[in-house]
């Protein structure tokens, strides 16, 4: 069956399937950097399109922002400096100021025109913008990460578009190696890592390029996307000087906040690794 024009369809060609959602488009501009679009769409509410890829919607977004920061945030044990890179639509900024230990809260995006329109389209999500620890930059991450203070930060969370155009730089080893330098002992890099289903390869270079600059522990996260391809998403993460395993179990599951999708189980479950996983990532 063939969609008319009040359907957005996000075709992955590779993977030779194609995701859609009835609604109408209500905004389109090219950015320096990008092409961005807003949907209102009949069932997921706003959606957002980043070079005709799907980014954030109204419905199904807590699962991302959430599982993003709060299992990092949790391993870690006094969290106070944090780095998000990318997150223009500021759900995972949003998501780290809930954490009380937190005191400084950056976020580095590169164009301001998708926080603009967040603001715009997605206010629940950029309603921690104004808080006193938030501080919003809007230039180039990969500089801002490479200048930064030697061990001025205690998590690092990448919340970057798939690893092409702007963002592929947040994929090296050199981009690692500048993280490594930035975090305190103990302190966490996350990184959205794509589908496990359609981009094994990608996860594999990303296990090797974070070990190889030295990081001492790396693991993937599982967790859903109804709006990303295949709908099965992951993030991986790294630890200098300590390992992942263990959390702060009691704190978790007395958090003094709300979440859809988080909790001390969902936590532990999100480590369990599938067996091709293990067969693929060792």
């Amino acid at each position: 069956m063939a969609l008319d024009n009040d359907w957005f369809t996000e075709i992955h060609a590779g993977a030779g399937t194609a995701f859609s959602l009835k609604g109408k488009k209500v905004h389109e501009e090219q950015t320096p950097f990008q092409k961005i679009a807003i949907y209102e769409t009949e069932t997921f509410g706003n959606l957002m399109i980043i070079d005709d890829c799907t980014m954030v919607s109204d419905r199904d977004n807590f699962t991302y922002h959430e599982m993003m920061t709060h299992p990092a945030l949790y391993t870690l044990d006094n969290p106070t400096d944090v780095l998000v890179i990318g997150g223009g639509d500021c759900g995972t900024l949003k998501e780290v100021l809930k954490h009380d230990t937190v005191n400084r809260a950056v976020q580095v995006e590169i164009d301001e025109r998708v926080t603009r329109l967040a603001e715009q389209y997605f206010p629940d999500l950029c309603s921690s913008n104004n808080d006193s620890r938030a501080e919003l930059l809007f230039e180039d991450a990969i500089k801002w990460i490479k200048e930064a203070p030697a061990e001025s930060l205690d998590l690092i969370i990448v919340d970057s578009t798939d690893p092409i155009g702007p963002a592929e730089g947040l994929f090296s080893k050199p981009f690692y190696e500048d993280c490594m330098k930035a975090l305190r002992p103990g302190g966490i890099v996350i990184q959205q890592s794509e589908s496990p289903l359609l981009h094994m390869h990608l996860l594999k270079d990303m296990h090797h390029a974070m070990r190889s600059a030295n990081f001492t522990d790396v693991k993937t996260i599982q967790f859903p996307v109804v709006i990303y391809p295949s709908g099965w998403w992951s993030a991986t993460m790294a630890r200098k000087d300590k390992n992942i395993e263990g959390y702060r179990e009691k704190e978790a599951q007395n958090k003094k906040f709300e979440t859809r999708y988080y909790s001390a189980d969902m936590h532990k479950a999100a480590f369990v690794m599938p067996v091709f996983f293990k067969k693929e990532l060792g």
